[in-house]
């Protein structure tokens, strides 16, 4: 049976609330948005995008494929963004059965899915946070994890033919989908992605990995994650991302700037935390990968993706390097 048929900052200014009861003052520093020019958008997992990707793909998609790449190891997201290029011209074609309906085979959403086999892959694998509630096959971020697990069921990556022939019954589907993909490549990764980066240690390796998972994962400021309140802002993604290896950081780039090792531009590893702003105002921090990339959670409207560490206009402070032996004080502010 066919899976669908064609046709169809983080940062910047510090925020302050203040609540008084009785004698008693509290004070609570989230991060907002960066005062500076924001940085380009991601570069994502797998290979790294082709101009041709970067001009053709919706920012907002590309983040993605990348993310839900992550769904079936060693498939590269190039492969998910050319099935929702041929299918729907990702998410824009006008026809029936794209944000609505379905087209005259039954497929509906982005990805095309027919609902029966959406819904028999949305009950074998729990779709990450992001989505609609319940899943839906015309929810952009439902319909491409749904589509990575599906590719993974059918074979992917190993025999990546015959995964997208499940996807659509037809040769020529097939040989489209590889020659797209092949386009959206670049053809020489310069690595600092989720695919190529090379942790020093265990540790920092765990630190990637958790923050890998994440991308694509809303923008909330003060937030704490997806089971929490919906996203991350870029100290609660950088203080969970090192929490999962065992190390314990602030919750605020205030207090995480003073914590671990200060290290020098030209001497930054992977793990690495970045951080922008002065020495009064740090108001922005990312994780290091290498190949001048970060991930982090930006700002507003913007989720979590990877990077380039510096562009122009930046602010760039400093970077430390937390360890094990990283002091867990208590926030010098209150923090959500």
């Amino acid at each position: 049976m066919l899976v669908k048929s064609l046709g169809a900052g983080c940062a910047a200014v510090v925020f302050v609330v203040v609540v008084i009861a009785a004698v008693v003052t509290t004070v609570a520093v989230f991060d907002q948005q960066l005062s500076t020019t924001a940085p380009p958008t991601s570069t994502g997992t797998g290979s790294d995008p082709s101009p041709e990707a970067r001009q053709d793909i919706p920012a907002e998609m590309l983040v993605l494929y990348q993310a839900a790449a992550q769904d079936c190891p060693g498939l590269d997201w190039s492969v998910l963004a050319a099935i929702g290029k041929i299918e729907t011209d990702h998410g824009r074609s006008p026809l029936t059965g794209v944000t609505s309906g379905e087209n005259a085979s039954g497929a509906g959403g982005p990805m095309q899915f027919l609902d029966a086999t959406f819904e028999s892959v949305t009950a074998r694998h729990r779709l990450p946070a992001g989505g609609a509630s319940p899943p839906s096959r015309y929810n952009p971020s439902d319909a491409i994890h749904a589509a990575a697990f599906y590719l993974c069921d059918s074979g992917a990556p190993g025999d990546l033919r015959a995964a997208i022939f499940a996807y659509n019954h037809a040769d020529w589907y097939v040989d489209q989908v590889l020659d797209q993909a092949a386009r959206y490549r670049a053809p020489d990764s310069t690595g600092g992605n989720c695919h190529s980066v090379s942790p020093p240690n265990r540790t920092v390796a765990q630190v990637i990995s958790f923050a890998c998972a994440q991308l694509g994962q809303p923008y909330v400021w003060g937030g704490n994650g997806p089971d929490i309140n919906g996203g991350w802002d870029c100290s609660g993604l950088t203080q969970a991302a090192y929490r999962s290896a065992g190390i314990s950081l602030p919750r605020t780039t205030y207090d995480q700037v003073h914590t671990g090792t200060t290290v020098p531009e030209g001497e930054l590893a992977p793990g690495d935390l970045l951080f922008y702003g002065t020495a009064a105002d740090v108001h922005h921090v990312g994780i290091h990968l290498g190949g001048g990339q970060m991930i982090h959670a930006p700002t507003f409207d913007q989720p979590v993706q990877i990077s380039p560490y510096r562009w122009p206009q930046d602010d760039f402070y400093t970077a430390t390097r937390p360890t094990s032996g990283s002091p867990t004080h208590a926030d010098s502010r209150a923090a959500p």
